[in-house]
């Protein structure tokens, strides 16, 4: 089983680690700058409660507070106040 800083030493590898979840795969994406790849994932599961979570994280991240206020609300969370650096690793760890 992966920890955090074994995934976050993988964030220089050409993909991300095959023994990791779609959401955990999400988020090296995200992190590799491809929020496109990373979003596609979210919506591969839209109404999954983990999925429809990633998908408010990475709204906030694109700045788009309306929507990621639209997702948080549906899997019943606080939009958080601080970081999308701790709120990244919040879900990595989540996840892992």
């Amino acid at each position: 089983m992966m920890d955090f800083n074994t995934f976050k030493s993988t964030l220089n590898d050409p993909q991300p680690p095959k023994e990791c979840t779609p959401l955990v795969q999400a988020l090296w994406y995200d992190a590799n700058e491809n929020w496109e790849e990373a979003h596609n994932i979210a919506q591969s599961r839209e109404g999954t409660r983990d999925y429809d979570r990633l998908h408010a994280y990475l709204h906030r991240k694109e700045g788009d507070q309306w929507n990621a206020g639209y997702w948080y609300r549906r899997v019943r969370a606080e939009m958080p106040v601080y970081s999308l650096e701790k709120e990244w690793e919040e879900l990595v760890k989540r996840w892992l």
